[in-house]
């Protein structure tokens, strides 16, 4: 029996890069983070992909649209065979729509309220995640944006973090600091009782402060000792033969 999907173009088929850079640091630093703190969270599961400014092919013979991060369930985070995803196309993918996209607005709108926010629309993604941290009062929206797909139309949800029970997530803005940078507004996942999930950058950094300290109680302990052989010694004790 002749299968139509097999007749489909392939990753392999298709172009992966549009040669546009993204124009905002922010777009990388964001997503990459978020990436960082479920590959913590799930580090048992190899049943989700997290894609960050990679092509997304949701219909066939249509364009790709590019995220600037996209959450899919369902599909192996890495392929048996070793190879990575040059782009995402749902109909290689077992036809699993990513059911989370992150659109972060840079000086340069790109059509994030109107043309991808009908595009997510229609083709079902189920969370529409909008961060415009610094042009909101421009684009006359809020900086943190999260729309469900309820009855195929987006509905905007109230709340900082969202929690998303189809996907076992919550997502929030808060500050924090990474890399070394000053203070700012960040994008975190969150659990059901919106708490934060643990950061990897954090959790090295308490370890490093943790040996540190152990380090030095061990010193402190070892000039103890010195003191009190020296004083022993002062007196004309000699500890091994205590």
């Amino acid at each position: 029996m002749f299968n139509p999907t097999s007749a489909l173009p392939t990753e392999f088929d298709l172009p992966d890069s549009d040669n546009k850079p993204v124009d905002n640091e922010l777009q990388i630093l964001i997503p990459t983070l978020l990436r960082a703190i479920l590959s913590l969270a799930w580090q048992d599961r190899n049943d989700w992909f997290i894609g960050i400014n990679l092509g997304l092919y949701h219909t066939p013979h249509q364009p790709a649209i590019g995220p600037d991060a996209f959450l899919s369930l369902g599909v192996p985070k890495f392929r048996a065979n070793g190879q990575l995803r040059l782009s995402y196309v749902v109909w290689t993918e077992n036809h699993v729509m990513p059911q989370w996209v992150l659109e972060i607005v840079s000086k340069q709108a790109g059509g994030e309220y109107d043309e991808k926010f009908h595009i997510y629309e229609e083709i079902g993604v189920l969370y529409y995640v909008i961060y415009n941290p610094d042009h909101w009062k421009r684009d006359r929206h809020d900086s943190f944006e999260v729309y469900r797909l309820v009855d195929g139309q987006y509905q905007r949800q109230q709340g900082n973090p969202v929690w998303m029970p189809e996907i076992g997530l919550g997502i929030g803005v808060a500050l924090g600091v990474h890399e070394g940078g000053a203070p700012r507004n960040w994008l975190y996942w969150y659990d059901e009782q919106a708490q934060q999930l643990p950061i990897p950058e954090n959790m090295i950094a308490q370890e490093r402060q943790r040996a540190e300290q152990e380090r030095q109680r061990a010193e402190q302990a070892e000039r103890q000792f010195q003191d009190l052989l020296a004083r022993l010694q002062e007196r004309g004790i000699d500890p091994d033969n205590l």
